[in-house]
């Protein structure tokens, strides 16, 4: 490029005017540290309710904000409740079957599925904001903690003790829950990316519906590892004990269930066709076991269920002994898993009818509901996703669909649990099967194929991991994954080159903008990401790079020699001690190169650092600061033809 492509580039304007890098406003430490902290654990502002409010409006609106349905309860009207009723006893017709079917994934006596659907959903009708989360057991923490508890304790000869772990794995996910909204920790879940989930679900389906082909094949000895090869192998090595008349009836109630479910698909309207044909093929199985004997002729059934209220539990939890290592883990767990899942489906559903669910207060009713279901014979609850889709499809209006729910709940506990004794395992394998069919999601999984390759590579270690070890090894191994690529993007952070568009002062990324070309005696870069201890040696090595290429370049092509190295600090939001003294060290090295340092665009809280440790007033002299690339290059060229 010669002096007649400079001028095409970019046009001194001599009497272009140069505006101020201001800094900004003094602040005290603690107003800082204030601002830091409101930032960090209030970003919601949830006392800005209460000002300017009398005291006694105050106390009314503290009372409505820890319990919602004071907001909302006196306005409640009987056409809110006929809505609520129609949602009620559709999603119990659905909570039901799946209540029972979930507690036998976990390895638990299926009563306990009905206690689970009848009071957690009675607290979360008080405290939660929600008006569409149904709330009862799920598959994929009720397959993490069976299997968890699994490892050292055997729910078959010892279920007493399988029992009091559960309640108190419970408890502690409860606590912990409660404890993040609490102290406003709710960030800790999003380590749980998007593409972990998405993975994770997949593969937690896959081993679900395995682990199902035991009652649907009716086998009787069947492996305890969660794994896909243990578990192929373990059905191909059984097959004398396949049972065909179970075989039939699973796969006619499989095919009856998946049916349902695509009518309900493509056809939302006809949503109570699938909401209903669980508890239809639960009642339909019943009759037939009972009309033909054929628990006499090797289909299993679930036996005898105590009837009753749920009996109190807190004499079970267990808060010392060998085991409570392994309970703190798995209660730690399957309250994260069991979190995520409640709050991403209580936003999906509170976006679709536009307003808000607060995320701390959802992890406040969520753990709640939880401890007080560990002392009252319940195991770890959230919101379900096809719960609440069918909750929402049937016109819910509130939470107190979730108290019509559980009334029937009641109901069934009190009076009809004789008419359970007869139900197959293999319709309850069918109905888990169907029901878990949905996570997995293929067409996500293909999106975040086309946007992000290595976001992909977190899901299929994911899922992968979760399929072939173990659910929480390979949720253990995607989360590490994503962590290791969030550091990799602090320790690595974007630094591009920009070039000038000609004819105009804009500069731009030479990669991304083809017409942008580079300033002959100059090296403009972008940081975009905070600095710090962890990526300042990766920015000293690649600007000296990027310095030693230029000038080669500059020797090569005959150029104006590198005299100016602009760094457009636009991006950098943050920047610590270590930071600060990389520019200090590289200003010294670039005066020793006889290479000028020019700083465009300091923000906030860099600039002030930088002011700060400029005791000498080399680093942010007028000559030396500018508000945008453009003026900066239109300044120096302007001096080098005035000298001329």
């Amino acid at each position: 490029m010669g002096e007649p492509n400079g001028n095409r580039m970019m046009s001194v304007e001599i009497g272009l005017e140069m505006h101020k890098v201001e800094a900004p406003p003094h602040r005290s430490t603690i107003n800082k540290l204030q601002t830091r902290l409101k930032e960090t654990f209030f970003p919601d502002d949830p006392l800005r309710q209460f000002k300017g409010q009398s005291a006694k409006k105050k106390w009314i609106l503290g009372a409505q904000y820890a319990f919602p349905i004071l907001k909302w309860g006196p306005e409640y009207s009987l056409k809110l409740f006929k809505s609520d009723v129609v949602a009620g006893l559709t999603i119990a017709s659905l909570a039901i079957p799946q209540g029972i079917s979930y507690a036998k994934l976990a390895n638990l006596p299926p009563i306990v599925g009905l206690y689970s659907s009848f009071v957690p959903p009675l607290v979360y009708a008080v405290l939660g904001s929600s008006r569409d989360l149904a709330v009862g057991p799920v598959s994929i923490a009720s397959l993490v903690m069976g299997s968890m508890l699994r490892q050292q304790v055997n729910p078959v000869t010892d279920h007493i003790l399988f029992l009091q772990l559960a309640f108190t794995s419970t408890f502690f996910a409860g606590l912990f829950q409660a404890s993040l909204g609490f102290l406003r920790l709710g960030f800790i879940i999003d380590f749980l990316s998007k593409a972990t989930l998405i993975g994770f679900m997949a593969g937690a389906a896959i081993i679900v519906s395995l682990q199902q082909l035991k009652g649907l094949l009716g086998i009787t000895h069947f492996t305890k590892k969660m794994g896909l090869i243990p578990v192929i192998s373990s059905v191909f090595r059984e097959t004398d004990e396949w049972s065909w008349q179970t075989i039939l009836m699973g796969f006619c109630f499989l095919v009856f269930l998946l049916i349902t479910r695509h009518i309900s698909i493509k056809k939302p309207k006809l949503f109570w066709i699938s909401a209903g044909a669980p508890l239809l093929s639960v009642i339909l199985s019943t009759i037939f076991v009972f009309a033909f004997k054929a628990q006499d002729h090797g289909v299993s059934v679930i036996g005898n269920l105590e009837e009753g209220l749920n009996p109190p539990s807190w004499n079970m939890l267990q808060f010392r002994g060998s085991h409570l290592g392994l309970v703190v883990k798995t209660g730690l767990i399957t309250g994260i898993l069991s979190l995520t899942e409640g709050i991403a489906v209580g936003r999906t559903f509170a976006a679709l009818k536009n307003y808000q669910v607060d995320g701390n207060k959802e992890m406040i009713a969520i753990g709640l509901m939880n401890v007080v279901g560990s002392s009252t014979s319940c195991y770890v609850t959230t919101g379900a996703f096809s719960r609440s889709a069918v909750n929402h499809n049937a016109g819910a209006k509130t939470a107190v669909s979730n108290i019509v729910m559980s009334v029937t709940v009641m109901v069934t506990l009190l009076f009809l649990m004789p008419l359970f004794r007869y139900t197959p395992n293999v319709a309850l394998g069918a109905i888990i099967v169907t029901a878990v069919i949905s996570l997995i999601d293929i067409p996500a999984a293909y999106q975040i194929w086309k946007i992000d390759k290595f976001d992909f590579i977190v899901l299929l270690c994911a899922f992968l991991g979760v399929i072939l070890i173990s659910v929480q090894e390979g949720l253990a191994i995607a989360v590490g994954i994503s962590i290791l690529k969030v550091l990799l993007q602090i320790t690595r952070p974007k630094i591009v080159m920009l070039g000038n568009i000609p004819g105009s002062d804009i500069f731009r990324n030479i990669h991304q903008y083809k017409e942008a070309i580079k300033l002959p005696g100059f090296l403009i870069l972008s940081i975009e990401a905070p600095i710090n201890f962890a990526n300042i040696t990766y920015l000293n090595d690649r600007i000296s790079r990027w310095i030693e290429d230029c000038e080669a370049e500059d020797e090569t092509l005959k150029h104006s020699e590198l005299g100016f190295v602009i760094l457009d600090l636009s991006a950098v939001s943050a920047i610590d001690t270590s930071g600060v003294s990389f520019f200090k060290d590289l200003r010294r090295v670039l005066d020793k190169k006889s290479l000028k340092l020019i700083l465009v665009n300091p923000i906030g809280e860099v600039m002030e650092k930088l002011q700060r440790s400029d005791d000498t007033r080399d680093l942010m002299k007028p000559d030396s600061l500018f508000l945008t690339v453009g003026e900066a290059v239109t300044m120096i060229m302007s001096t080098r033809k005035n000298h001329v």
